[in-house]
């Protein structure tokens, strides 16, 4: 389960953004999830749940924002939204496509105390 390790990193950075602004607590922390990231939302808040004791984060809420696969289609030349790695061209039905999108899972926002 590597959402444990990825909410320990989320639980770096609020630490880091502690020290370095000088806040005590974060309320919450928004996140966005790419939906091609192989990140299991509620696994990742379960596990946030654990990391963030004793630490500016405890008690923080996980707001996840699920951005969307995106790809680009080399048998009709469009920008496509996929929700998998073998998903067919929503256009054409054809299965070279190339991704573009949609891989990310980084913090975007804090709101603090």
């Amino acid at each position: 389960m590597h959402e444990v390790a990825l909410a320990q990193g989320i639980v770096d950075i609020v630490t880091a953004q502690s020290k370095r602004d000088g806040f005590t607590r974060a309320t919450v922390i928004h996140v966005e999830i790419g939906e091609l990231s192989n990140v299991v939302p509620d696994a990742l808040v379960f596990g946030f749940e654990s990391a963030s004791r004793d630490t500016a984060a405890q008690g923080a809420r996980l707001n996840v924002i699920r951005c969307p696969g995106k790809a680009w289609c080399m048998d009709c030349s469009a920008d496509i939204e996929i929700s998998s790695r073998v998903a067919l061209c929503p256009k054409c039905g054809g299965i070279k496509w190339v991704v573009t999108g949609g891989e990310q899972m980084r913090v975007t926002e804090l709101e603090v105390d």
